[in-house]
């Protein structure tokens, strides 16, 4: 559509893609990942560094095809980065403000259940093509799960980093998710315990809501300590003078994500999450 229109793709936010022919579209994912092959999402990088979103029905692909042999080759870092970029797609989805519903729960929890359950394995062994084939249909249904109910706050503080300092998008979120999971816990605290008892059904056994949402959030930082990712800001580059721009980019560019967040958040509260993370 962009070379038969021979115009930039900043120049296209704002037309009306309904009255356009759609060529038929296949998606076929290498990682596990964004879950793109089943949403009518796509986010675009700009010449300037910001990234656009653009939602239509004629993005969906007609068929999505899942050969997790195309996942056998990923690097552990990007397997790790993608794998808990989907798991935080399950999680925002099941704890949305806005859309949270009976189906993009049911998407989200199994979908959580086989990411949780084959991601030490594909992390310990890259071949293991039974567990690569769960993490690609888990990111397959985290996709589902996230296009019905949205995302929220973490993806809201991740875009900054991969905006103004090239941080990958599953990393980005990688690195907030827990202080955005703990600062939404006394309005989220019952559906985290809920998500703990799904992954973690022994542990959580015995344990209330208050420490089975705390054992979910820790097991989160566990997944990022192991993985091999940098764990800081600091060890991006990321200075302490940039923490109050980039909590105020996160605000005026994408507080549309705070809407679907369980609890609302200032600009005070983003720069403590980025300062936590520092």
């Amino acid at each position: 559509m962009v070379a038969g229109l021979c115009k930039g793709l900043t120049n296209l936010f704002n037309q009306d893609l309904s009255k356009f022919n759609k060529l038929p579209l296949v998606a076929i994912p290498t990682t596990a990942g964004t879950g793109a092959e089943v949403t009518f999402v796509s986010v675009i990088t700009a010449t300037d560094g910001n990234k656009f979103a653009v939602f239509h029905s004629k993005i969906l692909p007609d068929v999505a095809i899942l050969d997790a042999n195309l996942t056998l080759g990923l690097p552990p870092l990007i397997t790790a980065a993608t794998a808990l970029d989907a798991m935080v797609h399950c999680i925002e989805a099941y704890t949305s403000r806005t859309k949270k519903n009976p189906i993009s729960d049911a998407l989200a929890v199994k979908g959580l259940q086989l990411l949780w359950q084959n991601y030490r394995k594909v992390m310990t062994d890259g071949k293991n093509i039974e567990a690569r084939s769960e993490m690609l249909l888990g990111s397959c249904l985290a996709g589902m799960a996230f296009v019905n109910a949205s995302v929220a706050a973490v993806h809201g503080l991740s875009y900054p980093l991969s905006i103004r300092f090239h941080v990958p998008h599953g990393h980005a979120n990688a690195l907030v998710m827990a202080g955005v999971f703990t600062f939404n816990l006394s309005a989220a605290q019952q559906h985290y315990a809920e998500l703990a008892r799904a992954v973690l059904p022994k542990q959580t056994l015995s344990l209330d809501d208050t420490a089975a949402a705390t054992l979910f959030i820790d097991e989160l930082k566990q997944f990022l300590t192991e993985s091999g990712l940098k764990t800081s800001l600091r060890e991006l580059g990321i200075q302490q003078t940039d923490i109050d721009d980039l909590a105020t980019l996160m605000i005026n560019t994408y507080a549309r994500l705070i809407v679907s967040n369980p609890i609302d958040m200032t600009v005070d509260d983003v720069k403590k999450i980025y300062q936590d993370v520092f």
